[in-house]
């Protein structure tokens, strides 16, 4: 018999590998050997285990040379080549030192020492787009005749902007679904005034200008901006830590980014305060029982040991988060859960309406939820939203960790202190003066008319320092509207107020109450200007608007487009210290290019 020598087995076998890799690259897949064709044939493993008991290859196969063989062929299964000795299993690494030699499939790598064949992969099935949002339509025209009130629930959210940030950066438009204009709107701070004392916890601030996009309208700006409370004014708080870990959170975009944005918030934490982590996966687990909020270098190196793998088994977490929670509640102060997830439930409770029970149930025993999400491919914004506005928290989503800083450092206050909950406006239109209008986003935020004096209605809370924006487009008597005349719905009686457009009410609860305060204003026919004379705040806010409807089609904004979008914000910039502003002109400027 003869045998084969180490140096020409593996110049064989590099041969076979040239010839497959030129093969794939010129679209012909063709090999032949003396009496046995490799188009036929696949070696699917050999393994040279010993010098001194080598089999002929040459003298099974004869010596090979590569010509070129139809593509087309189908290769049947392929017979197993095994070249083995008996003896005790060898570590790949100590092959890969000896310079033995592993084939298994048609997938060549060299290592130092030798050459280590592996097994081809399966080529990669094209990527699924499984993430989720909320089909939407937008707010419906309505005729003040008919319909004279508007109800809805604020929202303090910016989830939707950083995400649709990241649709942008990643070189495609996002999906409609995904562009909550008034999470865009508020992902800005706006200088309105603010009230001096938390006994009333917020002011209203109303303007009143001609619409860009509509010559017959006028844009309504509702401005609201919370007491602002110093840092060291928090309350101690009780954090937990409620962090997904599943195989779907495995990559850099989730779970390093997760550890590095949580590392940021714990360097807030004070003696006074616990934190706590929870994690999970098929299965939940306590990483970190409560330590003490300035033990940063423990609570770090807990989150460094996280790593990502398993299926997503959320319920079970969020139960045993509670436990924690609850366990640990400070009095009088923050005890919070914050779930950092892609949203990716796969195993477990997985019905959605059960796990907003549980969050909503706990959220009356004094825990509230935010939820940070991360990643992208199969992130459910639809369920992150959901569990934040049931549990009395916020949703934002971390796409960078300059996001991250500005959600757990910048704004931790607004974030972590709820200085009102609860809280919904309602506007009634005068039909007098007001002929239609249109609330701008807040479609996921509507409530019925009979919902504001309900104290059992849940509504938005209001963070500390928060600012919340709502813009109607209204049409004013005289003028066309969007909506054709009535035969029959006349109005002949005048109510008397011919010089108001509207009246403002809002409506909120102190956090440790179950009593709602309201607040209310009437809106006069003098508040109108002309656009150009409109605060900052109004200008930009209004470009904000916009965008966002621009990217949900526009169906609205007429002629409008992005050009126009730019040339509103950068007259409108104002004082910009993090660059949110310039940030957002350059993301204008990107989708004007992406639509294109």
């Amino acid at each position: 018999m003869k045998t084969v020598s180490k140096k020409h087995t593996q110049n064989l076998i590099l041969a076979a590998a040239i010839s497959l890799a030129l093969a794939a690259c010129s679209g012909q897949n063709k090999a032949k050997e003396k009496d046995l064709d490799l188009a036929e044939y696949e070696v699917t493993e050999v393994k040279v285990v010993s010098q001194d008991n080598l089999v002929s290859v040459e003298e099974e196969l004869g010596p090979v040379s590569v010509k070129s063989l139809p593509r087309k062929k189908v290769a049947p299964t392929p017979p197993k080549l095994e070249l083995n000795q008996a003896g005790p299993a060898t570590s790949q690494d100590q092959l890969t030192e000896q310079g033995k030699i592993t084939v298994t499939g048609s997938r060549l790598m060299r290592a130092e020492g030798g050459v280590v064949m592996h097994h081809m992969p399966s080529p990669l099935p094209p990527t699924v787009d499984r993430e989720n949002y909320k089909q939407f339509e937008d707010q419906a025209i309505q005729n003040v005749l008919n319909n004279p009130i508007s109800t809805f629930s604020i929202d303090v959210d910016t989830g939707a902007y950083a995400n649709v940030r990241r649709f942008l950066n990643q070189g495609q438009m996002p999906r409609q679904d995904a562009v909550r204009v008034e999470e865009l709107i508020n992902y800005f701070d706006y200088d309105y005034p603010t009230p001096d004392n938390a006994g009333q916890p917020f002011l209203a601030n109303t303007e009143m200008a001609p619409s860009p996009w509509n010559k017959n309208a006028h844009l309504l700006h509702i401005g609201i901006k919370g007491f602002e409370k110093d840092a060291s004014e928090r309350p101690a708080a009780n954090l937990v830590f409620l962090l997904d870990v599943s195989g779907s959170m495995n990559s850099p975009d989730k779970i390093g980014l997760l550890k590095s944005s949580l590392k940021l918030l714990t360097q807030q934490m004070t003696q006074n305060d616990k934190v706590s982590i929870v994690v999970y996966a098929g299965a939940a687990g306590v990483v970190l029982e409560p330590t003490a909020g300035n033990n940063h270098a423990k609570i770090a190196q807990a989150l460094d040991q996280l790593r990502a793998g398993g299926s997503t088994n959320g319920a079970a977490g969020i139960h045993l988060a509670y436990q924690l929670a609850e366990q640990n509640m400070i009095k009088d102060g923050i005890n919070r859960i914050l779930i950092a997830t892609d949203g990716d439930f796969n195993v477990g409770t997985t019905n959605f309406e059960a796990l907003k029970e549980l969050v909503e149930k706990k959220r009356k025993n004094g825990v509230s939820l935010t939820t940070l999400g991360f990643g992208t491919g199969n992130y459910n914004d639809h369920l992150m939203e959901q569990l934040a506005d049931v549990g009395n928290g916020n949703h934002a989503y971390i796409d960078t960790i300059k996001e991250a800083n500005k959600v757990l450092v910048n704004q931790i206050n607004s974030t972590l202190m709820t200085i009102a909950k609860d809280v919904k406006i309602q506007i009634e239109f005068n039909p007098d003066t007001v002929k239609e209008y249109r609330l701008i986003g807040y479609e996921n935020r509507k409530l019925k008319t009979e919902d504001f004096d309900n104290d059992k209605i849940d509504a938005g809370e209001i963070g500390a320092g928060h600012t919340v924006t709502a813009i109607y487009e209204v049409v004013l008597q005289g003028n066309d509207g969007w909506l054709g005349e009535s035969r029959y719905q006349k109005r002949n009686v005048k109510s008397g107020y011919s010089n108001e457009l509207a009246f403002l009410k809002m409506r909120y609860k102190q956090p440790d109450s179950d009593t709602s305060q309201l607040l209310q204003w009437p809106i006069k026919r003098d508040l109108i200007q002309p656009m150009n004379q409109a605060s900052e705040s109004f200008q930009f806010a209004t470009s904000v608007a916009a965008f966002g409807q621009l990217l949900r089609d526009g169906q609205y904004v007429a002629e409008f487009n992005y050009d126009d979008v730019l040339n509103m914000a950068r007259g409108s910039k104002g004082q910009d210290p993090f660059g949110y502003r310039g940030e957002f002109l350059q993301l204008v400027s990107l989708a004007k290019s992406l639509a294109n």
